[in-house]
C-alpha cells in the first residue's frame, strides 16, 4: 500500500534526524499527527502553541539537530508565531508544519482561512507550499535540508485534505549536510594582514559565528596579544579558560569588554552582528569576517569586510601575521574587567534582602559542571551573563537577538526532554513566567526534570529601570503575584518560596536535588538596578530627575530602597 503525504513528511522528518514534533493536536492536522503517533517520532502535547515554538527552538539550538512543530490551520498556527520568530532568530533548525483549510475552500473566506506564507515568509529560510501529493517527500527534503544548512525555521503550508493523498509516484529526494570550508583569498587577506602588522591597541570582538571556532580565535589573540570581548551568544564558546577574556559590552557587559571594543585602534569582528552603533569605537580600523556578506558593515561602517568562516579565516591570519609581544593592552583591559566583575558581584549584609546577583552566583556555585541554562528576557538575562560560568560543558540560552518575554521555561522544556541527563535550570522572571503560565502543565505531564527558579521582585524590572533611566516615575509595572510555591504544589510539582539570603544555599540544594519537576520562588530585590558598563551623564540626570518625581508624588521610601540598595549594599 502506498504511504499517504502526512507519513512521507514525518518519514523525511525522521531520517533528517528529528526526534519530536511539537504542537496542539486538531482538525487539519488529525492525520498527521495520526502519523507521529505510528512513527518512531514523539509527539509533545503542549498547552500553547507559542510555548511549542519555543521548546523546539530550545531543543535545536542546543542539540544541533533538527525539531518539529505542527499546527492547526488559521489560530493553531499563528500561536506559533513568536516562539518561531525567536526560534529563526537564534538559527535554530526546526521544520514547522502549518495546515491550511482544505483546497476547496482557499480563497473564499472559509474559517480559519489565513495565508501563513504571509506571515512566516518575513522570517524563514524556507516558506512553501505543497500543492499535490507528488511534493511531499521533496518539499520536506528541501525544508529541512534548508533548516539545517541555513540555520533557521522552514515553513511547510498543507491544506489539511492533502495528508490522506498518496502520490502515483515517489523519487529518491533525501536530505544532505554540508561542512565547507569557506575562506577569503589571498588577496583580500593581504589588507587585514598589513594592518594587523602594524600594531598598536587590537581588540578581537567574538560574536555567534565563532561557535566551532574557540581555538582559531583564541590562536589569534594569543598570536595578537589582543583582548577578546564577546557578544552574548558568543558566552558558551570564548568565554571558559580563556586568558584573553573581557567580557561583554553594552547594557549587558562591564569595564574591560567596553574599553576593549570602544578604545582600541583596530577592532576585529569575528562572526558577530552587534546592533548598538554608539558603542563601536569612533577612530579605529574596524575589520569585519562573516560567512554572511549581507552582513558586513551592516551594524557600523567598516574599513575591510571578508567574507569567509570564522575558523577558517582566523586559521589562515594565525599563519601569516606577525608575533605580538606587547601586552599593555591586554593587561589594562583584562585588569579593568575583574575590578568591575568583582564590583558587580553584590553581596548584601541585610537577611531580609537577596540580591539577583546573589541568587545567580548560588546556582552557578551549586548547579552541575555541565548544566544548561536558560534565562527570560530581562534583568534574569544580565544575571546569567554576567554570573553563570561557562567551562566548555555549562550552556546558556537568551533571547538575544528576538528579545522576548517568557522563554526561559519553554525554551527549558524543549531542552529538558531533549536532554533527559542534563541539569537544566530555567532563570524565569515572574512576569516571564506568568506570562505563559499553561504550560508548567505540560513540564508536570511529561515528569521533565526541569528546575524553575524565579526571580520574584513583583515587577517588570527591566522595564522599571527603563522608565527611571528616562527619568519618568514607573508606572504599570507593578506584579500582584501569587506564591508561585503553592502554585507549583497544586499541579504536582515540588515548590519552595525564600524570602531570607540564609535559606538560599539549602533551598538551592533541595531543588537541584529533587528528581522530576520543582519550582524555587525568590524573593529578589525590587529597586536592583543594572549598571551598564559606562554611564552616561544623560542616565545620571534623567535618574536624578526620576528621584525628585518620586519624592515629589510621596515615594521617598522608593528612591531611599534605590540608593541602599545599589550604592550601600557592601
Amino acid at each position: 500500500m502506498s504511504r499517504n503525504v502526512a507519513e512521507i513528511m514525518v518519514d523525511v522528518l525522521v531520517e533528517a534526524g528529528a526526534q519530536r514534533c511539537y504542537g496542539v493536536v486538531g482538525d487539519t492536522i488529525n492525520q498527521l499527527t495520526d502519523a507521529v503517533r505510528r512513527s518512531d517520532m514523539d509527539w509533545v502535547h503542549v498547552r500553547h502553541e507559542e510555548v511549542g515554538g519555543f521548546a523546539a527552538g530550545g531543543e535545536a539550538a542546543l542539540t544541533g539537530e533538527l525539531a518539529a512543530c505542527a499546527g492547526t490551520c488559521g489560530p493553531g498556527s499563528l500561536h506559533f508565531v513568536n516562539g518561531l520568530f525567536e526560534t529563526h532568530r537564534n538559527g535554530a533548525p526546526v521544520v514547522f508544519i502549518a495546515s491550511q483549510v482544505p483546497t476547496s475552500e482557499l480563497g473564499v473566506g472559509f474559517p480559519q482561512d489565513v495565508d501563513q506564507k504571509k506571515v512566516y515568509e518575513q522570517y524563514s529560510v524556507f516558506c512553501e507550499y505543497i500543492v499535490n501529493p507528488e511534493q511531499a517527500r521533496r518539499m520536506t527534503v528541501l525544508a529541512a535540508q534548508e533548516a539545517l544548512a541555513k540555520g533557521g525555521v522552514a515553513v511547510l503550508i498543507v491544506p489539511g485534505d492533502l495528508f490522506t493523498q498518496a502520490p502515483q509516484q515517489e523519487l529518491p529526494w533525501r536530505v544532505h549536510r554540508f561542512d565547507p570550508i569557506i575562506r577569503p583569498s589571498a588577496e583580500e587577506l593581504v589588507p587585514i594582514i598589513e594592518r594587523l602588522n602594524q600594531g598598536g591597541r587590537i581588540s578581537i570582538y567574538a560574536g555567534y559565528g565563532c561557535a566551532s571556532a574557540r581555538e582559531e580565535v583564541l590562536a589569534l589573540a594569543d598570536r595578537l596579544k589582543a583582548p577578546v570581548a564577546w557578544t552574548s551568544r558568543a558566552k558558551d564558546f570564548i568565554e571558559h579558560d580563556n586568558p584573553f577574556d573581557v567580557g561583554m559590552t553594552w547594557v549587558f557587559g562591564l569595564d574591560g569588554g567596553y574599553r576593549a571594543v570602544a578604545e582600541c585602534d583596530t577592532l576585529i569582528l569575528l562572526g558577530c552582528s552587534f546592533a548598538w552603533t554608539q558603542f563601536y569605537p569612533d577612530n579605529a580600523t574596524i575589520i569585519q569576517v562573516d560567512l554572511d556578506a549581507g552582513q558586513i558593515g551592516r551594524r557600523h561602517p567598516v574599513d575591510i569586510g571578508v567574507v569567509g568562516s570564522v575558523r577558517d579565516t582566523c586559521e589562515a591570519l594565525v599563519q601569516t601575521v606577525e608575533a605580538h609581544k606587547d601586552t599593555r593592552w591586554l593587561d589594562e583591559c583584562r585588569e579593568a574587567y575583574a575590578k568591575a566583575l568583582s564590583h558587580a558581584a553584590h553581596d548584601s549584609r541585610d537577611d531580609e534582602l537577596i540580591h539577583p546577583q546573589e541568587l545567580t552566583m548560588a546556582l552557578d556555585r551549586l548547579a552541575d559542571d555541565n548544566a544548561i541554562f536558560t534565562a527570560d528576557g530581562g534583568s534574569p538575562m544580565v544575571w546569567m551573563l554576567r554570573h553563570i560560568r561557562t567551562n566548555g560543558r555549562r550552556r546558556t540560552m537568551a533571547s538575544l537577538v528576538h528579545g522576548t518575554m517568557a522563554n526561559a521555561y519553554p525554551q527549558a522544556l524543549g531542552i529538558a526532554k531533549a536532554m533527559p541527563d542534563r541539569q537544566v535550570i530555567a532563570m524565569c522572571g515572574d512576569g516571564g513566567l506568568s506570562m505563559l503560565m499553561g504550560d508548567l502543565l505540560t513540564v508536570v505531564r511529561e515528569q521533565l526534570p526541569l528546575k524553575l527558579v524565579i526571580f520574584n521582585n513583583e515587577s517588570l524590572g527591566f522595564v522599571e529601570i527603563e522608565q527611571k533611566v528616562e527619568g519618568l516615575l514607573d508606572a504599570y509595572t507593578e506584579l500582584n503575584n501569587p506564591d508561585f510555591s503553592q502554585l507549583a504544589a497544586s499541579i504536582g510539582m515540588r515548590g519552595r518560596r525564600v524570602e531570607q539570603k540564609h535559606e538560599l544555599d539549602g533551598a538551592i540544594s533541595e531543588l537541584l536535588a529533587h528528581e522530576g519537576p520543582a519550582l524555587l520562588d525568590v524573593r529578589v530585590n525590587r529597586m536592583e538596578l543594572v549598571m551598564p558598563p559606562k554611564v552616561e551623564s544623560g542616565e545620571v540626570a534623567s535618574t536624578a530627575l526620576y528621584s525628585a518625581k518620586a519624592m515629589l508624588n510621596g515615594r521617598m521610601d522608593d528612591v531611599v530602597d534605590l540608593v541602599k540598595s545599589n550604592f550601600l549594599k557592601r
